[in-house]
């Protein structure tokens, strides 16, 4: 109890530093500001008054969480008709990719997780009482766990990951994270090093049921999208995805050493707050550029800013070959498995401990190829962009390592399954 209350006291004492901070990130992002309120439980939306059907309420953070939680959304919405869902969210992109994503399903209620502090979350479960408690990938706060096992509430931890830095974090702080995993009803690990890392830190009931996201589907009209851009575009395209501060820049240089008539880059950012911040870089790089927000680049265009939401799929599918960001510098990385079921080939840089598994699974598989550095990245693609029977190969193993891993849905499905029988 002890350590859990100094977290609370410390929570509490830094409560008006974060209002702070969540004021001043929202000039640029306007979500963080929006029912704020919501973040400490207080609830004025008539949507989200109770309601007489039951709730089954998942947590995703971000944008990737609540993507990958689709396939595992769907199903619930299948298999239990008579329950509502319920959907928290931590950032502003997650929330909004939530309400694109469900904004017509009656069934669906959405608001943001509340703080960690012990009156917010009792606010919180006694407003909603779900039924069962879903937590996507690496979410552990020691008062919400606490609470719902105080209310015999069982919460399932899925899709689980933890990386070493992660789990050596989580180490310093073992008294406080301990009991919170302890009281995990469930765990769907995604792979078994991630497993291992888990019960070592004291999580219990772990089971391996795979990576949810290689059950995200592509868009079929995002994939049509992306092969008209390639019609119309005729040329060499490579594609830095999903990049991160610092990356840009290198990524850009690496551009101007392409000889002429280079190849098209497109550039997507990570967070769409960037999007202006990456355009002005652009131009000062000397480079021809054009905004997807604008339409189709123009024909002498060396860059064009992937400056838009929930296009993934068309610019994997335009792309002949796919540096994933995060992974140039020590950031661990982004998911490639979008690229994969998008039938992308992908270089990914060394620092890539946030995907550890699916790296490695990816590479082994033939879907891609490590580079060590910036200079690496650019010898790869010149050498893949003038391969056509290697990209073509690379394209039929990313396909192939896409299907094979798929299944994660259905096996935590049913662990969630007996933990709702038990409700």
């Amino acid at each position: 109890m002890m350590p859990r209350f100094f977290y609370s006291l410390l929570f509490y004492l830094a409560t008006p530093f974060i209002l702070l901070r969540l004021f001043w990130r929202g000039r640029k992002q306007p979500g963080y500001r929006q029912k704020w309120r919501e973040r400490f439980a207080f609830y004025s939306s008539p949507s989200l008054r109770p309601s007489q059907m039951p709730i089954i309420w998942l947590h995703a953070v971000s944008v990737g969480e609540t993507r990958a939680a689709k396939p595992l959304i769907d199903a619930l919405l299948e298999h239990y008709p008579d329950y509502r869902l319920l959907i928290t969210s931590t950032t502003p992109t997650g929330y909004a990719t939530a309400l694109e994503l469900y904004r017509h399903e009656p069934r669906i209620l959405q608001t943001w997780l509340p703080y960690d502090l012990p009156g917010a979350t009792r606010r919180f479960f006694r407003r909603f009482q779900p039924a069962l408690g879903i937590v996507m990938e690496t979410e552990i706060w020691p008062n919400l766990l606490f609470d719902a096992a105080r209310r015999k509430l069982p919460i399932a931890l899925v899709n689980a990951r933890l990386s070493s830095r992660s789990a050596r974090a989580y180490a310093r702080i073992t008294p406080l994270i301990r009991p919170a995993l302890a009281s995990l009803a469930a765990v769907a690990a995604q792979s078994e090093a991630d497993a291992n890392r888990l019960a070592i830190l004291g999580a219990p009931r772990i089971s391996i049921c795979g990576n949810l996201k290689f059950d995200m589907l592509p868009d079929p009209a995002l994939l049509k999208l992306g092969q008209d851009w390639k019609k119309e575009l005729n040329r060499p395209v490579w594609l830095a995805a999903s990049t991160r501060e610092g990356e840009e820049a290198l990524l850009l240089d690496l551009q101007r050493k392409f000889p002429e008539p280079r190849p098209l880059l497109v550039l997507v950012p990570r967070h769409p707050q960037r999007f202006d911040t990456v355009a002005q870089l652009i131009g000062q790089h000397g480079l021809l550029f054009s905004r997807r927000s604008q339409g189709l680049p123009d024909r002498d265009a060396e860059v064009w800013l992937g400056d838009s939401m929930g296009e993934m799929p068309a610019y994997y599918r335009l792309a002949d070959i796919a540096f994933i960001g995060g992974s140039l510098l020590p950031l661990g990385g982004q998911n490639l498995i979008e690229a994969a079921a998008a039938a992308c080939p992908v270089l990914i840089g060394p620092h890539t401990f946030n995907f550890a598994q699916a790296t490695l699974d990816a590479i082994a598989a033939g879907a891609a190829r490590r580079v060590q550095n910036v200079s690496e990245l650019g010898e790869e693609i010149a050498k893949l962009l003038v391969n056509p029977t290697k990209l073509q190969a690379m394209r039929e193993s990313a396909l192939a390592f896409a299907g094979k891993n798929r299944g994660a849905t259905e096996l935590t499905l049913c662990l969630l399954e007996k933990l709702l029988s038990r409700c």
